[in-house]
């Protein structure tokens, strides 16, 4: 029978990984929210229902991707390797880019067919596939396999898994929000400055969570095999 997944540790080490490694993961979420950022503030601004959920596209597949680029850091990380440049990363995830769309846009619209229906299901989905993204990166799998791969990850670990999510997206959601509704008060080209800046610096906390958590997933799959696991920072957690 293997551990269970302990809350507090996953986060420590998702703050611990963004302070150590902020000179890397900043300039990545750059790289791709102030692009995204733009893009959906004047989408967004144009008032039309439909460029509206553009706008929720494009930012629901620039997460996944910068997941799928921390991931990357991660797992370098595990393997012993420091002083991976923004760069390195996202040549190393582009030959999955296509697949981590594709799985954002299908988890996307389901999860949100979950809501709309009944905020249950759509909880259930959000949790099941919390590391479709690391699935999609490190194991190198289709769209439609990732999503099965993450749900038997974290089956028998889904209210750890659950916690963490919630967690970080209350504390997350509500500074975010407070700055958001900042900038917005003080105009659009400011909203759209600050709208930036927070996207800059909370999806590193996300997609680090996703991350950390398909590591220890993985951990505690070993160990259901009989395999050794491994501690957080120390051997790889298996091979590519």
């Amino acid at each position: 029978m293997s551990r269970p997944i302990e809350i507090g540790a996953v986060i420590r080490r998702v703050f611990r990984i963004y302070v150590d490694e902020a000179p890397v993961l900043m300039p990545a979420a750059a790289v791709v929210y102030v692009i995204t950022g733009i893009l959906t503030t004047v989408i967004a601004s144009s008032g039309s229902g439909g460029l509206e959920l553009l706008a929720l596209v494009i930012d629901l597949v620039a997460g996944t991707v910068f997941t799928g680029i921390v991931v990357e850091l991660v797992s370098e990380l595990q393997q012993g390797r420091r002083g991976v440049g923004p760069s390195q990363l996202v040549r190393a995830v582009a030959p999955v880019l296509w697949q981590l769309i594709a799985v954002a846009l299908i988890a996307g619209i389901l999860e949100a067919v979950g809501f709309v229906l009944l905020i249950v299901p759509g909880l259930i989905l959000v949790t099941f596939w919390a590391v479709v993204a690391p699935v999609v990166v490190i194991e190198r799998t289709g769209a439609l396999r990732a999503l099965g791969r993450s749900r038997d990850l974290v089956r028998g670990h889904g209210w750890q898994v659950f916690g963490v999510i919630l967690v970080l997206l209350v504390g997350v959601g509500l500074i975010s929000l407070i700055l958001a509704s900042a900038g917005a008060a003080a105009g659009s080209a400011v909203g759209l400055v600050v709208r930036v800046v927070v996207g800059v610096l909370v999806a590193p906390i996300s997609a680090l969570a996703a991350a950390v958590l398909y590591f220890e997933l993985r951990d505690r799959e070993r160990e259901r095999a009989g395999a050794p696991g491994h501690v957080y920072g120390d051997a790889p957690y298996g091979e590519r």
